[in-house]
């Protein structure tokens, strides 16, 4: 297909970005208004907790398979459903009556974890292949922009308004924006042919909810727990009959052949363990910022005091990723993302080491904001480069996937680090938030090491992306 640079190539940009960038917002929106819903709803701290696991859960099994349906059905179609779930989840959510009704209608918002994948998929199919890496690369830097401005947005709305307004903005704007998907963005030129694989959708979700519940729960429950160990087992049993049951299906939810190309498998490595200190940051970097002076560290800041210090992470990572893609040519996506990977094993160091005034962290901020735009980029890049075009959204999908998995294992292990040990006054300790930071640190170099195992060059799938690709199995037969 000729594809062409067109005024409606830009439309459907915004429109998926600013589809993607919602869910994305959604992710961090809440976190900070967590006190204000547990005390509305006069529920527990533990109950108020299933707000963000209930939307983990969700969005970890509908991106992978909602991915591949849209790899079937059609992308546009797909993306238009996911949108409308996303406008459900979000009117239930703001007119939810008690606890029950707004976990319900997180798991519903969860659904909208496809617009990532459907996304990079209807880039790489309808943008001119030369604009491909920058169209990912400024989709990424919208949806990592994203994820972090919940933290900076959610003090000032709750304080003007209410922490239902944290919902019903995205109600206004993701229904203009599903309007404009379903009357403007074209559906995909080529589809897989098959169907869907129900078991191992089933055993994929089975899987996923075994491994994310306990280490989610841990702190809760206990490393040592019944719970999280039996989980735990049978995530792992789960794993083995799923991996089991795709490599026999002729139409597998998730190729397996796929997952373990040199570049595909590499860069999900990175992912997992960039994940690992990238959502641990965001997690506990506020709470840093909002300890008392009286502990011995902190700044006492207020919830919108300690998004602002988020700030130049924000514009950082905006930054780094816009110019990704524009740097393709002479800065090769595996440069990249060993570049972010070490940008934030720096700044995690960083953290660790120099966090006495606010001005520091600040500076620490923006330079891991650097690394996480670099970094997501180039992952995206790497996986929709080395790819068939008919598996971009469940190989997207699954990257997604992964990153969201180390980012649940970083912040499990980074609450068991800080809140292990508490002061008298039932306050963290200094060391806690030290040694955690030096172990994301950790973390970060080890996904630098992974991303140096990227292969550097390989011959090139017709329709990928101009960036480096690795070798592929035979693709499915597609459509047109």
């Amino acid at each position: 297909m000729n594809r062409q640079s067109s005024p409606s190539n830009r439309l459907t940009f915004g429109v998926l970005a600013t589809g993607a960038g919602v869910f994305a917002l959604l992710q961090s929106l809440i976190t900070p208004a967590l006190p204000t819903v547990q005390h509305a709803m006069h529920t527990s701290q533990a109950t108020v907790t299933w707000v963000m696991t209930a939307y983990l859960l969700s969005a970890s099994i509908f991106t992978p398979i909602l991915g591949r349906v849209g790899d079937l059905v059609g992308k546009k179609r797909t993306l238009v459903a996911a949108l409308i779930a996303l406008l459900v989840g979000c009117l239930v959510a703001a007119v939810a009556p008690n606890i029950t009704v707004l976990i319900v209608a997180r798991v519903i918002q969860g659904i909208a974890g496809a617009l990532f994948p459907l996304s990079f998929g209807i880039i790489r199919d309808e943008f001119p292949a030369a604009r491909v890496p920058s169209g990912i690369s400024n989709l990424s830097a919208v949806i990592a922009v994203g994820s972090g401005l919940g933290m900076v947005l959610a003090g000032p709305i709750v304080a003007a308004l209410d922490y239902r307004w944290l919902f019903w903005f995205p109600v206004i704007i993701v229904a203009i924006t599903a309007l404009i998907a379903h009357r403007y963005v074209p559906e995909s030129p080529s589809r897989t042919e098959g169907s869907v694989n129900w078991l191992g959708a089933v055993l994929l979700s089975g899987w996923l909810v075994a491994l994310l519940l306990p280490i989610s729960q841990a702190s809760k429950w206990g490393w040592g727990s019944t719970g999280v160990l039996g989980l735990l087992a049978a995530a792992v049993l789960l794993f083995a009959l799923w991996a089991l049951v795709e490599a026999r299906s002729r139409n597998p939810l998730i190729d397996l052949r796929i997952m373990r190309l040199p570049a595909v498998w590499t860069t999900n490595t990175a992912a997992l363990l960039f994940g690992g200190g990238m959502y641990a940051v965001w997690a506990f970097l506020p709470g840093f910022a909002q300890t008392p002076a009286s502990a011995g560290y902190g700044f006492g800041a207020s919830v919108t005091g300690a998004g602002l210090l988020m700030l130049p992470m924000l514009v950082a990572m905006f930054v780094s990723g816009v110019l990704s893609g524009r740097l393709a040519g002479r800065f090769p996506a595996k440069a990249q993302l060993v570049s972010g990977a070490a940008f934030g094993a720096l700044a995690c160091s960083m953290f660790a080491a120099w966090h006495g005034t606010q001005w520091q962290v600040a500076l620490a901020a923006g330079v891991f904001g650097l690394g996480i735009g670099l970094a997501f980029a180039s992952m995206s890049n790497l996986i929709v480069g080395s790819v068939p075009a008919a598996q971009t959204g469940a190989a997207t999908g699954m990257n997604a996937n992964i990153r969201t998995i180390g980012g649940s294992i970083g912040a499990a292990l980074m609450t068991s680090l800080v809140t292990g040990h508490l002061q008298a006054s039932g306050l963290p300790y200094e060391s806690g938030y030290t040694n955690g930071f030096t172990l994301l640190a950790v973390f970060c170099v080890a996904a630098a090491l992974a991303a140096l195992l990227v292969p550097n060059r390989a011959r090139r799938v017709e329709g990928a992306s101009p960036v480096e690709v690795a070798p592929l199995p035979q693709p499915e037969r597609v459509r047109s």
